[in-house]
């Protein structure tokens, strides 16, 4: 099985002549040798290599490991269509590599990934990487501990096609990544992560070669991340940038690009005969966990072509620098803000986003103290919102939810989580939303079972995903989980309310925990809860 086409037509020919002369002579009946001719037979051998390389893609890491064990011929056509590898990158590798990459002669993505109890392949072995594996244009380094400044150096200087490196908790520093930048020139994706070599004092990092070619930059728990300044505000060309939980006073790096990007508008309007003329203005921008003031978010709205844009956990940010944003990214299409329950964005800002960003798809609210005046707005301006997630505020209630029912009409997915909502809401959405296909509801203390059982009835097609089980899950809990768990595109749901689902034993037995536990929870932990979060957050205490 898996031989050649020429092979097995060679086989069957010799087969169907030997069988023919038993045949004939009588020691073997026609209908023997039929039988014995199919078992025989290899139906693969017509199928040209390309066309097998063809069917492994859609086969799983496992599935495809296994079919390589079926024959010589598959195993070859395995390891030259081939482009990602996967490998523990522990230091007994080293003596495999060679004889793994000659089996494995056509990767492109290569990821290297090693524990922290083990001992991580050292330069040596990355340098041999770099050598077999010729046609790399990504690589993702985690937890390599060994690899050093002059490793990283050496491979880059063997591996000029790279176009995407992702490296976290590895050892490496500048030194490292200036070299990746100078070498690696077509470099279009750099993610950083918890390295420990980039630490306070460290040289500065950037531009080099590949600041035309950059496209996306994110950085992510770094000590002293802003060593990148000088990459951030050279690469001109650059799109998508993302800085989460690094340390440091972020507004003056921020400046920077800002005020970059608007000496490169003044010279486009400048040079506005030039058709090559090109804009450097970022369009997806992510600041989670800074220290970011009104000062940078000011700075970045410059920026004037932002499509996506993630405020979140920045506590000194407020509607100031909201409503500059608005005022000046009329493109914004994707808005993410967590106020961290601080209290300082709220409706001037949303309104502010409502009346100037009109194109407007998905909108998630999380610890924002948003009311009907904003939501309103939204609903009534930004007709082609999509998605909407409203998370952990105490001032969004069966009005609000009324109001988008009424007026959001391309609506398809809604998460609402941890806001004393009750069945009210619930029912305005049977008649409303008519393009509603996902509803996603959690931690709201008033909404029953019973309710969206009853939207599911009217709504037969919608997918629902309701937990009124968990009174006491924790409106902490709920607000904590942020962005992960309601993600941009709002995941499927899991729990499906239907019909037939619930029972009257299971309502029963849900009354019976209520009537057990309400005047405990409703008395202790809810309204030490309240007390504690009401100084500064502000949240109503009757939900």
């Amino acid at each position: 099985m898996g031989q050649s086409s020429s092979s097995a037509l060679d086989r069957e020919n010799s087969l169907s002549d030997r069988f023919s002369s038993l045949s004939s002579s009588g020691f073997i009946s026609s209908d023997e040798f039929s039988d014995e001719f199919l078992i025989n037979r290899d139906y693969t051998a017509d199928i040209p290599d390309e066309c097998l390389a063809y069917i492994f893609q859609f086969l799983g890491p496992g599935d495809r490991s296994r079919c390589s064990l079926v024959c010589k011929r598959w195993l070859r056509v395995d390891g030259w269509s081939r482009h990602r590898l996967s490998l523990n990158a522990k230091s007994d590798i080293v003596a495999s590599l060679p004889s793994l990459f000659t089996r494995f002669d056509s990767v492109t993505r290569l990821t290297l990934r090693c524990s922290r109890k083990s001992i991580s392949l050292s330069d040596s072995a990355l340098v041999t990487v770099s050598i077999r594996c010729q046609n790399l244009t990504r690589l993702k380094l985690r937890g390599c501990r060994e690899i050093s400044d002059e490793g990283m150096s050496a491979f880059a200087q063997n591996s000029k096609n790279l176009r995407k490196l992702s490296c976290g908790s590895c050892m490496f520093g500048a030194k490292a990544l200036n070299a990746v930048l100078d070498y690696c020139k077509n470099l279009e994706e750099l993610s950083v992560k918890r390295l420990r070599g980039i630490h306070d004092g460290a040289e500065t990092i950037g531009p080099g070669a590949a600041a035309s070619s950059l496209k996306m930059i994110c950085l992510k728990e770094l000590v002293n991340g802003q060593s990148f300044e000088p990459l951030l505000v050279g690469s001109k060309n650059l799109k998508t940038l993302k800085i989460i939980h690094c340390l440091g006073d972020w507004d003056g790096v921020l400046q920077l690009i800002g005020s970059q990007n608007r000496n490169g508008k003044e010279y486009l309007n400048f040079n506005n005969n030039n058709s090559n003329a090109k804009s450097h203005s970022l369009m997806e921008i992510h600041l989670e966990r800074l220290q970011v003031s009104d000062i940078g978010l000011s700075a970045i709205s410059k920026c004037t072509k932002i499509e996506n844009l993630h405020i979140v956990k920045t506590p000194e940010c407020s509607n100031y620098g909201l409503v500059c944003i608005a005022e000046h990214c009329k493109l914004l299409r994707k808005l993410h803000v967590d106020g961290w329950r601080t209290n300082r964005i709220g409706d001037e800002g949303l309104v502010a986003v409502a009346k100037h960003c009109l194109n407007l798809q998905e909108l998630v609210l999380i610890g924002v103290n948003a009311t009907h005046l904003s939501l309103e707005a939204f609903a009534s301006n930004c007709s082609k919102l999509e998605r909407l997630a409203l998370c952990g505020s105490g001032t969004i209630g069966d009005t609000e939810i009324a109001c988008i029912a009424a007026k959001c009409m391309a609506l398809k997915k809604l998460c609402i989580k941890g806001c004393p909502i009750s069945d009210i809401a619930i029912e305005a959405l049977v008649s409303g939303c008519p393009s509603l296909m996902k509803i996603k509801v959690r931690k709201c203390r008033g909404v029953s079972t019973e309710a969206g059982e009853w939207l599911r009835e009217q709504r037969g097609s919608m997918v629902i995903d309701l937990d009124a089980s968990e009174i006491d899950g924790g409106f902490e809990a709920g607000v904590s989980d942020g962005v992960h768990e309601i993600g941009m595109e709002f995941p499927q749901a899991v729990g499906q309310v239907t019909s037939t689902d619930a029972s009257a034993s299971c309502n029963g037995r849900l009354a019976l925990f209520r009537s057990k536990l309400g005047l405990f929870a409703s008395r202790n932990l809810v309204a030490c809860t309240f007390r504690r979060w009401s100084n500064g957050d502000g949240y109503n205490g009757n939900l």
